[in-house]
C-alpha cells in the first residue's frame, strides 16, 4: 500500500507575553532544546512528508531555529493574530500543494510524541475528515469540551459557551488536529469570525464537518503530553515531565541512575551499555557516553564525547569540545574545554585543561594549568604520549610537550620540550637560619599582643 503524504503545520506565532521574556515563547528550552525543536522532532518525517511553521512578524529567530532542526521546513508569517484558523491559513500555499493528511500542531507543546501524530493520522486513512486530539483533564475548567455522540465528535464547546451539563465533561480539546488534506481548504475557508472576539477558530471546523455529514473522531492522550507552555511555572512543570521521561528511557536502555530524581539529562544524550550516573549530575546538550563509563556525583558535562570505561568526577566540569578516549580519568575539581584526551590519560585533581591535546597514557599532576589565553587569542597546548606533568605546573601556550617527556613539579613551561626530555623551571630555594624568629621579633617589637 502506498504511504500517505502529509503536511504538518506548527503554529508558533504567539508572543508569549506571560513568559515575561524578550525571547519568543517557542524558543524557551526544555531538556536543553527549544519547545519548537521538540515539536518538530516529533512531526512526521521522510518520503512524502512536508513541514511548515507559522511565525509572527519580526520573529526571524524562530524561523532560524526551525531551519536548524529541520532544514526542509517552510516558514510563513501571520501578519495579524486573528485566531488559530487564520494562523493555519497563513500557510495556504503549502496546503494548496495537496497532501493526504494535514496535521496542525502548536510550537509550545514540547511533550507531544511521534506516536501520537501517527495515531491521529490513522482515522483519516479510514475516511474520517478530522481526528482531534483530546485528554481527560483533572480540572477541565477553561478548556474546550468535546461533545461526542456515539463514536463521532460533533462539536467542540468553549467553556464560556458550554451549558452546565457540558461543563461536567472532562474530555477536553488539546488543540492538535489532523484533517483530510483533500478537504482541508474547503473546511478551513468555511470558518467564520462571528464571535465576540471576531477571530477565526480552528475548533469551528468540527461543526462544519458535522453539517456536511462527514466523520470527526477523537483520539485520546494523556494530559501531560499536551501541556501548553504559557508561563515560566508551566515551563518548569514540562521540564519535570520531560526529565522523568528521559530518566525512564535511560534506565530502560540499561543505564544505572543511582538517584534518578537528582540527575538532569538533555534530550539528545546518547548512552552506551553499563553506564553509571551517580547522584546530582547535570548532562547538557551534545553528550555521548561510552560503555562502562562512570560519572561521579556533582559533575557537569556539556558537548562532550566520552569513550568506554571513562571515569569522571566527582565535582568535574567538562565544557564544550571535550573528547575523552577509552579509560581516561578526570578527577575532582578538574575542568576541561576544547580538549582531546586520548586513551588512558589521567587528570585526577584540581586542574584546568583547555585548548589542548594530550596523548595516550599521559599523567597530568594536581594543580596543572594550560595557560591558553593571552588576553586576545586562545593558544593550543600539545602533550605527547606517555608524558608526565608534575604537580602545580603552568604550561604557557602555545607549547608542545614531547612523547615521554617529564615536567618537574612547580614549573612554568614556556618553551617546547622534546621527546623523553626533562624540563624543570624553578627558582633555587634559599634557607636563612633563624630568619623566622628574627621576622617575628621585628614585627612584634614594641607592640602588645592582639587579643
Amino acid at each position: 500500500m502506498t504511504a500517505r503524504s502529509s503536511l504538518t503545520i506548527v503554529l508558533a506565532a504567539g508572543e508569549g507575553t506571560r513568559m515575561r521574556s524578550h525571547l519568543p515563547k517557542v524558543l524557551h528550552p526544555v531538556a536543553h532544546q527549544s519547545l519548537l525543536a521538540h515539536v518538530l522532532a516529533a512531526a512526521p518525517k521522510g518520503t512524502g512528508t512536508s513541514l511548515a511553521v507559522v511565525i509572527g512578524p519580526d520573529h526571524q529567530v524562530v524561523a532560524d531555529e526551525a531551519k536548524r532542526i529541520r532544514p526542509d521546513v517552510l516558514t510563513f508569517v501571520q501578519g495579524e493574530r486573528l485566531g488559530t484558523a487564520h494562523a493555519v491559513l497563513a500557510a495556504r500555499a503549502a496546503i494548496a500543494r495537496g497532501v493526504d493528511d494535514l496535521l496542525i500542531a502548536f510550537g509550545d507543546t514540547p511533550l507531544i510524541s511521534a506516536e501520537t501524530f501517527a495515531r491521529l493520522r490513522a482515522p483519516l486513512a479510514k475516511g474520517a475528515a478530522i481526528a482531534a486530539l483530546g485528554f481527560r483533564a483533572a480540572d477541565p475548567t477553561g478548556y474546550g469540551r468535546f461533545i461526542v455522540e456515539g463514536d463521532r465528535l460533533v462539536a467542540i464547546r468553549e467553556q464560556a459557551d458550554a451549558s452546565t451539563e457540558e461543563r461536567k465533561i472532562d474530555l477536553c480539546n488539546a488543540g492538535v488536529m489532523a484533517i483530510d488534506g483533500r478537504r482541508a481548504l474547503a473546511i478551513l475557508d468555511k470558518i467564520g469570525n462571528a464571535n465576540s472576539k471576531g477571530e477565526y477558530y480552528l475548533t469551528d471546523a468540527v461543526g462544519i464537518i458535522s453539517e456536511q455529514g462527514w466523520d470527526a473522531v477523537v483520539i485520546e492522550t494523556s494530559e501531560d503530553e499536551v501541556r501548553g507552555i504559557n508561563t515560566k511555572a508551566q515551563l518548569a512543570e514540562a521540564e519535570c515531565v520531560m526529565q522523568t521521561r528521559l530518566r525512564k528511557a535511560a534506565m530502560e536502555a540499561g543505564v544505572t541512575l543511582i538517584a534518578p530524581e537528582t540527575v538532569y539529562l538533555a534530550a539528545d544524550t546518547v548512552f552506551g551499555k553499563d553506564v553509571t550516573i551517580e547522584p546530582f549530575v547535570v548532562i547538557g546538550p551534545g553528550v555521548s557516553i561510552g560503555d562502562g563509563t562512570v560519572v561521579h556525583s556533582f559533575s557537569h558535562i556539556v558537548q562532550t564525547t566520552l569513550g568506554r570505561n571513562v571515569s569522571i568526577g566527582p565535582y568535574a566540569r567538562l565544557r564544550p569540545g571535550t573528547s575523552l578516549g577509552d579509560g581516561a580519568r578526570i578527577g575532582n575539581f578538574v575542568e576541561t574545554k576544547a580538549a582531546t584526551l586520548e586513551a588512558g590519560v589521567k587528570v585526577n585533581h584540581l586542574s584546568y585543561i583547555g585548548d589542548a591535546t594530550i596523548g595516550a597514557n599521559s599523567n597530568i599532576g594536581a594543580g596543572t594549568i594550560t595557560c591558553n589565553y593571552d588576553g586576545f587569542k586562545k593558544h593550543k597546548t600539545i602533550i605527547g604520549q606517555g608524558a608526565f606533568v608534575g604537580t602545580n605546573s603552568s604550561l604557557v601556550a602555545p607549547v608542545t610537550i614531547g612523547n615521554g617527556a617529564y615536567i618537574g613539579s612547580g614549573s612554568v613551561i614556556t618553551r617546547d620540550v622534546p621527546d623523553d626530555a626533562m624540563a624543570l623551571e624553578r627558582s633555587p630555594q634559599t634557607i636563612r637560619e633563624g630568619g623566622a624568629a628574627r621576622y617575628r621579633e621585628m614585627k612584634t617589637r614594641g607592640k602588645k599582643p592582639e587579643k
